[in-house]
């Protein structure tokens, strides 16, 4: 029996252990897996607080891949009206998929509408920006002829994509870029979009450009469009977990230990024995050790190389890769000022956003969740109360990292006034949640990633996975490829790792998120 050990209980952690133990074929693995916090899910968890649920990053179930939404609607049977609100609304009951009532059935996907936009000077642009009547009309005429001069100029002086600046710059123009990405990309990053690598762009939003919303458009008035020819910016309608991402991740643990798996928490890897060019154990810090045949790891690359018995280059190269990290203010308020402008019917009339990206440098605030719109199981009393998730990103242990839970709180609530969405009495209750290393940086020694990645390769029975695991910022789905793809060669007796760091480096779409 091939004793498997797997580092993190994320997506990509748990996806590993449910495809040793679902689909086995002739070999029977012994998996074990360890999960440092108390909880499974990673940054995908779902928070519970007062009969209120929190969504840590705000995660959207689709994929181009078949193989991930037969593997999500496998677990979960999909709810099939896409707005799950009429119903609450008054209009009657909503179709079902598979069998699967949301009124009778707690593990369920709801379909949700995909609605973000931007807010800035207290004004609404969509995101991606539509170059339509109502965007004219909320720039106005001088600021709209300055975005298409900038814009035209863009298409015949391309810049060289040597920053993330440029990148943004060669598809929406300067004026553009300016308004809707620059302050959002400095805050989630803490540092100028001139100075992060153009990598992050062609891997976020490659397939996006004034001409991509243009044609995006243009499918919709003619009704072409749908998810499946839509870049992911694009998509106007995602699966969602009835009660939060979480529900799912939280229901793959249970399926690994009824298939035999174990699952230990509260087990941080801080060790890493090896021989002869192979993994043997790895030791927590509560004092435990697991020996393994092979080994999967989605921990952070700093902190397993930390662990290791590495060359002084490679784990100077590791201490070297940035992260940032983020604090998420959940806010439950009676009512907010923004007034539902849209055709779009929400329960308490309230705007219909599942985020609003604040582009305005003049609050610290990135970006705003509205569970409310990906669930209203996510809210005890949806139809009378808001439930906010405010994302301010940071580094661990930075003044706003240090802030206590109150003032930090206070500071949301101050914002918020500030930019017209609430009022002065209209806060309830609120939680605080840090979340560490949630987005691997672009920068640092990130362009020298491919020695550290050639040292990893080494250990022939060590396999890197997931967003950390691999120092990539990829989606739920992507981390969730590269664990099956790293499961199916083990099982096939497949040395080479190819498979695994391809995923994704196609960069055919993503968002930003």
């Amino acid at each position: 029996m091939k004793k498997i050990v797997i580092i993190g209980g994320g997506p990509a952690g748990l996806t590993a252990a449910y495809e040793f133990l679902n689909n086995r074929g002739n070999e029977v693995f012994d998996v074990t897996l360890l999960e440092e916090s108390n909880t499974l899910g990673g940054i995908s968890r779902t928070v519970r607080h007062n009969g209120n649920r929190m969504d840590i990053g705000g995660h959207r179930f689709f994929s181009k891949d078949e193989r991930i939404m037969a593997w999500w609607s496998a677990l979960m049977p999909v709810q099939g009206k896409p707005s799950f609100d009429d119903k609450l609304l008054g209009r009657g009951k909503p179709l079902v998929i598979g069998g699967a009532d949301p009124d009778r059935e707690d593990n369920v996907m709801l379909i949700r509408r995909r609605i973000s936009r931007i807010y800035y000077k207290r004004a609404f642009f969509d995101y991606p920006v539509k170059m339509d009547l109502r965007t004219i009309k909320s720039m106005g005429a001088v600021t709209t002829v300055r975005a298409a001069v900038s814009y035209l100029h863009s298409c015949f002086d391309k810049l060289p994509e040597n920053n993330l600046e440029n990148f943004y710059i060669n598809r929406f123009g300067k004026v553009l870029y300016s308004m809707f990405f620059e302050g959002y990309t400095e805050k989630l990053w803490g540092i100028h979009p001139r100075d992060i690598s153009a990598d992050w762009g062609a891997q976020r939003v490659k397939g996006l450009s004034i001409i991509t919303i243009i044609k995006d458009m243009a499918k919709k008035l003619l009704g072409l469009k749908n998810n499946g020819n839509s870049e992911t910016s694009l998509i106007e309608q995602f699966w969602y977990p009835k009660y939060g991402p979480g529900q799912l991740w939280e229901l793959v643990g249970a399926k690994i230990e009824e298939l035999g798996g174990k699952i230990r928490f509260g087990c941080r890897v801080k060790s890493v024995g090896t021989e002869n060019g192979k993994i043997t154990s790895v030791t927590c810090e509560n004092g435990e050790t697991f020996a393994g045949d092979v080994f999967i790891s989605s921990m952070p690359i700093k902190d397993l190389v930390n662990g290791m018995n590495a060359p002084d280059d490679i784990k100077a190269l590791a201490d070297g890769l940035p992260y940032r990290d983020f604090v998420t203010v959940g806010l439950l308020v009676n009512k907010l000022k923004l007034k539902n402008n849209t055709n779009i019917p929400t329960l308490g009339n309230i705007v219909p956003d599942c985020w609003i990206y604040v582009q305005d440098k003049g609050v610290k605030l990135g970006r705003i969740q509205i569970f409310n719109n990906w669930s209203p199981y996510m809210v005890k009393n949806p139809k009378d109360t808001v439930w906010l998730g405010l994302e301010y990103f940071c580094k661990e242990g930075d003044k706003f990292w240090r802030m206590s839970d109150k003032d930090c709180a206070a500071l949301a609530v101050r914002e918020l006034r500030n930019m017209g969405v609430i009022g002065s009495r209209s806060v309830l209750d609120y939680r605080v949640e840090r979340v560490k290393k949630a987005y691997p940086a672009y920068f640092g020694t990130y362009p020298e990633f491919g020695r550290i990645r050639e040292y990893l390769d080494g250990f022939e029975n060590l396999w890197c996975v997931g967003r950390n695991g691999q120092h990539r910022y990829n989606n739920m789905d992507h981390s969730m490829l590269t664990a099956i793809n790293a499961a199916d060669s083990i099982k096939n007796g497949i040395s080479d790792k190819r498979s695994v760091w391809n995923v994704n480096t196609e960069k055919e779409y993503h968002e930003q998120k």
